[in-house]
């Protein structure tokens, strides 16, 4: 690994590690909070679209063992619709009511002593089913002729926005190219070690009810307000704990608050609290994925390939239901939609159609993949148009090192970069030209090989306000926009001068408690073992607010803000304790080495906890007017994170870094296997926290992207059936598949919006990694006239895609001859 930086960061090794190494881990299966809790079989629809006629849970009621059974008339009984995030008729609950509208939907509920009785149970269950017809795809959705979903929607369509910033038309009317491309991209997961698991008691208190809920869930925290409304109790009446090991996530887990409202309506029947552990065929069948997406994209282009304008006609797929926080995936991205380049004026239609899958939500990358798929390959596709090479016209387009920060014609701000320094890097790095004099060498031999450049904007620390693009700025009322990427910490000093750090961040294996101890270490002139890191989440003690949580990058940039604001007051109390014992002005000394000593003599000093324990002991001594307070939280809310504008314009997120990748692919002409030859990677993260988790941040989002890229992809039948819903079909890469030659290096441009001028950095490589593979297959097949407008592109889609090209191998290979 190669870093382009002033600043060299403290390699620390995980603080993590040892409990997970030694089998300590503490995941939600391995507890047993509530004693007398119960366990739940969950029964799912076998139909992708069907009528419920009749539901008869009496058998399966007087089953031994079994405490509650629940269905449709209790749901319907006890729970609203969850709130969802545009008034649209397309009511969600946490099991189907009328209709079964995808395969798994959970129909009804089964609660028993354990799993096996439940289990046994749940195969008494009747439920009289009507089929109806059913639609998966994007595009047949969309027609008026299309199976109806939701009857009072009258539509399939949850959504449709349009937006237009600067002069689109008369661009295009006299752009010397326009440029037209038709992508999709498939619906995958990120398939987490451990699946998802709830703990929920149901409480009648003299005061109301309440919930008290363990999950593995991650945020964002909005989600309780929706549990909430569903519930039909205020947010102060949950309790949800999220212990402190989570086995991945990578935004799936998002989607697990429905089974906490509906496993706490089975432990009000039950009268005890009730256990549920999803199974990995419930996950792969019912839990959630990124959205499938179809996407038109159109480029107004000069001679000299200068962009000058962008079309964007984009249509996800959200499943059966607009599950909160969905149509997210549509407007994630919107303050960085023009991707790195320099283009001022961008026409948009945003629309989200439900179908009979099950409901998306945030994947790894949420928004970015399919973004960065369409516009990356519409680029190469310019290049083409234009006869440059496709690095040539990056360069000609990019956001130059001097417009920072760079306003996008959406409304967001680029904070920092520099995009063609990090192009060079990553040029030098491929050793390009000889990557090219190979690939003309192997093209001589009739080989594939292909060369393919992605460059993409990473976005981090999400301001939650791009939701409110869903609805038309004329709907939405004054006063109650939404905004903020907040992010909330407490420190505190016991008596001993050992310093906790509480954080609701939510790790699911980042390594934030790594990098928060050495943070405050440093703030506080302290050795790493006085600083203890907190992780587990409790919201009834843990500070929080709504846009809390572990997703979109978002610890590095704000968490660790926090933790400095938290960390500079209570330096200011310590000071000022240490300055009391030692005589001397608090303005002339420091936090360092463990002490606290004056500045520029450093043999009058006090030991750290020394100044502690008089704020403990002795808080008298201390001067007039001085809180004996050793403990501080802090809200790091930037003012950039503003709600949306009357002109539908927002800075989508805080910061803004930068990933270019280069990959190489050579594939067989026999056997159409694809190999990855070398991945050329670079990041601009802004200040590197830590190298070692920065570069595992990195070989993580790789190895989603080749999984996306050539082999994961939830696929479904004409007739709605799930086609990959075990890991015999549903094919995830190992080792073997992401072995290849990797250089990675990384560009430090700070934010100047955080304050230890960091970004997020975990999410980059798989946002671009999947569409410059798809940029080297293309390269590689381009003499046999092949496009590539689709992923995965295993061996089965490549030897499609040749033999439909109408030109074999052979065939390919004599005419490169000719041309000659």
């Amino acid at each position: 690994m190669t870093i382009v930086s002033d600043h060299q960061s403290r390699p620390v090794a995980r603080v993590e590690d040892p409990a997970l190494l030694c089998g300590r881990g503490r995941f939600l299966d391995d507890m047993d909070p509530l004693p007398g809790t119960l366990t739940a079989a969950v029964i799912r629809s076998p139909h992708p679209h069907a009528r419920i006629r009749g539901v008869n849970l009496e058998r399966a009621r007087r089953h031994p063992g079994v405490a509650a059974v629940i269905g449709p008339d209790e749901v319907l009984e006890a729970l609203r619709p969850f709130p969802l995030s545009l008034k649209t008729p397309m009511p969600y609950y946490p099991t189907a009511t009328d209709k079964a509208r995808f395969v798994g939907e959970p129909v009804a509920v089964v609660v028993a002593a354990d799993r096996y009785l439940a289990e046994d149970a749940a195969e008494l269950v009747e439920i009289d089913y009507e089929p109806l017809p059913a639609v998966v795809d994007i595009r047949k959705a969309l027609r008026d002729d299309a199976p109806l979903l939701h009857d009072d929607a009258g539509s399939n369509v949850a959504t449709d926005r349009t937006f237009t910033f600067g002069d689109v038309d008369p661009i295009f009317e006299r752009a010397d190219h326009v440029v037209t491309g038709e992508y999709d991209f498939p619906r995958y997961s990120s398939t987490p070690m451990e699946c998802y698991s709830v703990i929920a008691e149901w409480q009648d208190e003299v005061d109301g009810p309440a919930v008290n809920a363990w999950a593995n869930f991650h945020g964002p925290f909005s989600m309780v307000q929706v549990l909430a409304g569903a519930l039909g109790v205020p947010v102060s009446r949950i309790r949800l704990r999220i212990p402190a090991d989570n086995g991945g996530s990578f935004g799936i887990k998002a989607g697990i608050y429905p089974y906490v409202a509906l496993m706490a309506l089975a432990s009000k029947h039950a009268g005890r609290p009730v256990r549920w552990t999803e199974d990995r065929i419930e996950h792969l069948l019912a839990s959630s994925a990124g959205a499938d997406r179809a996407m038109r994209f159109e480029a107004a282009v000069r001679a000299d390939g200068t962009i000058e304008a962008l079309r964007a006609d984009l249509v996800d797929n959200v499943g059966a239901y607009l599950r909160p926080p969905e149509p997210s995936t549509l407007y994630r991205c919107f303050g960085n939609i023009t991707g790195a380049y320099k283009i001022d004026a961008v026409h948009i239609r945003s629309r989200a159609v439900v179908t009979n899958k099950t409901p998306t939500g945030l994947n790894r990358g949420f928004g970015g993949q399919q973004l960065y798929f369409g516009l990356e390959r519409l680029i190469d596709k310019i290049a083409g148009v234009c006869d440059l090479d496709p690095v040539e016209l990056r360069r000609r387009n990019f956001v130059q090192a001097g417009d920072f920060p760079y306003a996008t014609p959406t409304g967001g701000i680029y904070d920092s970069g520099d995009y063609p320094k990090a192009l060079e890097m990553l040029l030098n790095s491929a050793e390009y030209e000889k990557l090219r004099e190979t690939q003309r060498e192997a093209r001589a031999r009739g080989e594939f090989f292909g060369i393919g450049v992605a460059t993409i904007v990473d976005p981090s620390a999400t301001n939650i306000g791009y939701v409110g693009l869903a609805t038309p700025a004329e709907d939405r009322r004054p006063g109650r926009g939404k905004s903020g990427s907040t992010e909330h910490v407490r420190i505190s000093v016991d008596v001993n001068g050992v310093v906790s750090v509480l954080l609701g961040t939510v790790p699911q294996g980042q390594g934030h408690a790594t990098v928060a101890r050495s943070v405050v270490a440093d703030q506080l002139g302290l050795p790493l073992e006085q600083v203890r890191p907190v992780v587990e989440m409790d919201t009834a003690t843990t500070p929080w607010t709504v846009s809390s949580g572990s997703y979109s990058s978002r610890f590095a940039p704000l968490l660790t803000s926090a933790l400095v604001e938290a960390s500079e007051r209570l330096a200011a109390t310590l000071r000022m304790a240490g300055a009391t014992l030692l005589g001397a002005a608090p303005e002339d000394v420091e936090l360092a080495e463990g002490q606290v000593r004056v500045r520029d003599d450093h043999g009058r000093a006090v030991a750290f906890r020394h100044a502690a324990g008089l704020v403990h002991w002795d808080p008298g001594s201390l001067p007039a007017g001085m809180s004996a307070r050793l403990y501080e939280e802090a809200a790091f809310t930037p003012p950039e994170a503003k709600a949306a504008s009357r002109t539908d314009q927002i800075n989508s997120s805080l910061c803004y870094g930068f990933v270019a990748e280069l990959v190489a692919v050579r594939i067989d002409r026999d056997t159409r296997q694809l190999s990855i030859e070398q991945v050329c990677s670079v990041h601009d993260a802004g200040t590197i926290l830590n190298e070692t988790l920065l570069e595992g941040q990195v070989h993580g989002a790789l190895a989603h992207a080749i999984g996306g890229a050539l082999y994961e992809e939830l696929r479904y039948s004409e007739t709605g059936q799930p086609t990959s819903a075990t890991f015999m079909d549903y094919l995830c890469p190992t080792t073997a598949e992401t072995t290849y030659e990797l250089k990675s290096e990384h560009l430090e441009t700070p934010s100047p919006l955080t304050r230890l001028g960091a970004k997020g950095c975990g999410e980059g490589s798989c946002m671009s990694l999947p569409v410059a593979i798809a940029n080297a297959v293309a390269d590689a097949l381009s003499p046999a006239g092949v496009e590539i407008t689709t992923l995965p592109l295993h061996g089965n889609v490549l030897n499609e895609l040749l033999n439909g090209s109408g030109r074999d191998a052979e065939n390919t290979q004599e005419t490169e001859r000719n041309d000659r």
